[in-house]
């Protein structure tokens, strides 16, 4: 099926913005898929070559020659599920205790409680609860659409099981339909600033700063510090992520700063005007609630590349709404679709979660695109995003045929590198992508949230 992942890649690709005959570089290896209801791989492979044109791209810009991007389908599926192999220790259990899908009264809903306030806003609802047995036994006295809307009014994340049908028929769904895969448009000029590409590490010099967590985000900047980009990582205070922090940290560094606070606010305002990108998956009212919304951010630096991420997407009443990959694919029919497909007697997700994957490297060519548009015009750029968008653009390729699945992961498929991490030796996969002549590598090893100073190097 590479000629699938090469239309969906030129499709993207034009949603994004970029010149057709880019996609003539593209060369994809590997037939198969991962098993799915849906074109998953096709959607792996298609999202990652498109940061990599991207990357080739801005190349090109600079050095008048675009190389070859080639992105095997096979290390791009299994990318989408993580990239770490710890050597003699393990990462920590990804999601929490009494998260996940519970039958209710008339259907199925999925609760998400792996940060603790979210839990806290759950079980205001369902009342305290020691075990899944236990939440069972609350949700089932529910209908599936009053606990959703109970719990996201009291400030947690649930998700209604819908079919393909009903998300087409729901206000928020009717809302993200309209909605472009990306929303890109050019914004301030800022100052002349004329900076060499180096081919080989195109992104040396670009200073990043991520305001994203679990996990779309992240994937984006560690995609931009695999090409030298200098990302800087944002958290609050007392945040954690343990089951995803070695995955998602690579080449980066991450610092803790309270927004709500004078003094880290006169810190972050500092690190924001000296940025060249920064990536935020806030909802879409946070940061205008501390001050920063997309005008402020625009004129405190002029000609940022702004690249903002959504669950649900930017218009619609779920605008603000909490909401996560394994979320979105509850609402919008992909865990029903999923259901049918496999045969089975409750929400079956996708393999590997990719909503999330593909938003993240959907970002990260934004982001780079916005690198070459400033080097050629001055001005910055605004690309918006949406998890519930990208669910349409997989749902909308159809059912998937049946496909030959890949051979099983061996030691071969690892890069011989040892990452030396804080929790332990690791090696990564061998990188899904390569592009001629600039080789995707990281400069440092993942790093435990907090560990570093909020300033650029």
């Amino acid at each position: 099926m590479t000629e699938q992942s090469a239309n969906l890649a030129a499709s993207i690709w034009s949603a994004l913005g970029g010149a057709a005959d880019a996609t003539k570089s593209l060369r994809f290896t590997a037939p198969g898929a991962l098993p799915s209801a849906f074109a998953v791989t096709d959607l792996a492979s298609a999202s990652i070559a498109c940061a990599a044109l991207a990357i080739a791209e801005l190349i090109d810009a600079r050095n008048a020659s675009a190389p070859i991007v080639r992105v095997d389908r096979r290390l791009a599926s299994f990318w989408f599920a993580s990239s770490i192999r710890p050597n003699g220790w393990s990462m920590a259990p990804p999601w929490d205790p009494i998260a996940g899908d519970y039958r209710t009264h008339d259907g199925w809903i999925r609760l998400h409680t792996n940060a603790p306030h979210h839990r806290a806003a759950a079980e205001r609802i369902i009342g305290a609860q020691n075990d899944k047995d236990g939440v069972a036994s609350a949700v089932s006295r529910w209908a599936a659409a009053d606990l959703e809307a109970a719990i996201v009014e009291a400030g947690g994340c649930a998700a209604q099981m819908r079919s393909l049908a009903q998300w087409s028929a729901h206000p928020q769904g009717r809302a993200v339909a309209d909605e472009p895969l990306a929303r890109i448009e050019a914004t301030t000029r800022g100052a002349e600033r004329n900076w060499p590409v180096d081919p080989s590490r195109p992104l040396a010099g670009i200073r990043v700063l991520d305001l994203t967590r679990v996990l779309a985000g992240p994937v984006a900047s560690r995609f931009l510090a695999g090409f030298g980009a200098d990302v800087l990582r944002i958290d609050p205070p007392h945040w954690n992520e343990p089951g995803v922090v070695p995955e998602v940290t690579l080449g980066k560094r991450c610092a803790r700063l309270n927004l709500k606070d004078p003094n880290d606010q006169t810190r972050f305002h500092l690190l924001l005007t000296q940025a060249d990108v920064l990536l935020h998956g806030y909802r879409a009212n946070a940061l205008e609630r501390l001050g920063y919304d997309a005008s402020a951010r625009a004129q405190l630096n002029l000609g940022l590349i702004d690249v903002s991420l959504n669950a649900y997407g930017w218009s619609g009443p779920w605008r603000d709404r909490r909401g996560f990959d394994s979320l979105v694919q509850m609402s919008a029919g992909i865990a029903d679709a999923g259901m049918r497909w496999k045969q089975s007697d409750r929400p079956f997700p996708l393999p590997v979660q990719a909503l999330d994957h593909a938003t993240g490297y959907l970002m990260a060519a934004a982001a780079v695109r916005g690198i070459t548009q400033r080097l050629a015009t001055g001005r910055g750029t605004n690309a918006r995003l949406a998890l519930a968008r990208t669910a349409k653009l997989l749902t909308d390729l159809g059912d998937q045929p049946a496909l030959s699945t890949f051979a099983r992961e061996t030691p071969a498929d690892r890069d011989p590198a040892i990452e030396r991490t804080p929790w332990g030796d690791a090696q990564r996969l061998s990188a899904p992508l390569s592009i001629d002549g600039a080789p995707m590598h990281w400069d440092l090893p993942a790093c435990d949230l907090g560990s570093a100073e909020a300033r650029w190097r």
